[in-house]
């Protein structure tokens, strides 16, 4: 059976199979950790779940505020703005201390991408933010300030570490080169000087071009939000309230997400808190690759507490 929840917002990814993992009970507790435009939320409450959905991007909460008034006024939906590093706490303060189920989306959603304010998208100019939670006041860095501040070896580590980038080096060079002249601020400063590292004078082909920027851009995003140490903190905090026989679903989109999940369930099989439920990871049937090519990288693994 196919469901395709799409909004304006985000269109879910593996939809189908995260319901048939996730096995809704009637009354019972799920928390969305990554609400977005809310398809996985809206399916778990059609089958009589209890959800908290939680975005640590304001844009989610307000979207979510807006079209699931019902459900939030009829008590199926709580809306929790906060990261998912502090799942256990948010969990807590909305009386969710035992839950059935946490679906964890980690991809980057398809409103954030297309917003050039949010600077995540080397296909649209705008400032080079990429802080998935821009309106908080705790002062995080934001990409620019990595670019123009970090040193050449900070920026080499970040590239080679997060983005998997073999010319970690040149581009590093030519980043540091390049702000001696001109501070980097927009999306399209920074893909010029890493354009012009690899040697193109002008813009390469959109193939080349996106080969290119995609990794030097995912490791600044995944640096300025700390996204790798946060999903580790995440899931060990969804064990902690997670009831017996209930189950942690985790989509990622990269190696690096892919092998902090696939480690963190060895982990907690080989404590003896549980077993994999996904010896591999579940990807996208080609019906949905046709719908929605942004799930073309996505990987579902699925963990089952004792």
């Amino acid at each position: 059976m196919t469901h395709s929840t799409s909004s304006g917002f985000h269109k879910s990814v593996l939809l189908s199979e995260v319901l048939d993992f996730l096995q809704v009970k009637n009354g019972q507790k799920y928390i969305d950790a990554t609400l977005g435009g809310g398809g996985h939320s809206s399916e778990i409450i059609k089958r009589g779940g209890l959800v908290l959905g939680m975005d640590v991007d304001q844009d989610a909460i307000k979207y979510a505020s807006k079209n699931f008034k019902l459900q939030i006024a009829n008590g199926k939906l709580k809306l929790a703005k906060g990261n998912f590093r502090d799942i256990a706490k948010i969990a807590h303060l909305h009386l969710f201390d035992r839950v059935s189920g946490l679906i964890f989306d980690l991809g980057v959603s398809s409103h954030q991408l297309e917003n050039a304010q949010r600077g995540f998208s080397f296909q649209k100019e705008g400032p080079l933010d990429m802080r998935m939670d821009p309106g908080s006041s705790s002062g995080q860095v934001k990409a620019s300030d990595i670019v123009n501040l970090a040193s050449k070896n900070e920026l080499y580590e970040i590239f080679t570490k997060l983005g998997q980038e073999r010319s970690a080096k040149a581009v590093s060079r030519a980043l540091v080169r390049a702000r001696r002249i001109k501070a980097i601020l927009t999306t399209e400063d920074l893909a010029r000087v890493v354009e012009g590292s690899f040697g193109f004078k002008k813009k390469p082909p959109l193939k080349v071009r996106a080969r290119i920027l995609k990794r030097v851009f995912q490791a600044l995003r995944i640096a300025v939000n700390s996204e790798l140490e946060n999903l580790d903190l995440g899931l060990r905090g969804a064990l902690s309230i997670l009831e017996s026989g209930g189950r942690i679903l985790v989509i990622s989109f990269h190696s690096l997400e892919d092998r902090i999940v696939k480690e963190a369930f060895q982990n907690f099989g080989s404590a003896d808190l549980g077993k994999v439920i996904t010896k591999k990871p579940i990807t996208p049937s080609l019906a949905e690759l046709k719908e929605n090519r942004r799930a073309r990288s996505a990987k579902l693994r699925v963990f089952e507490k004792l």
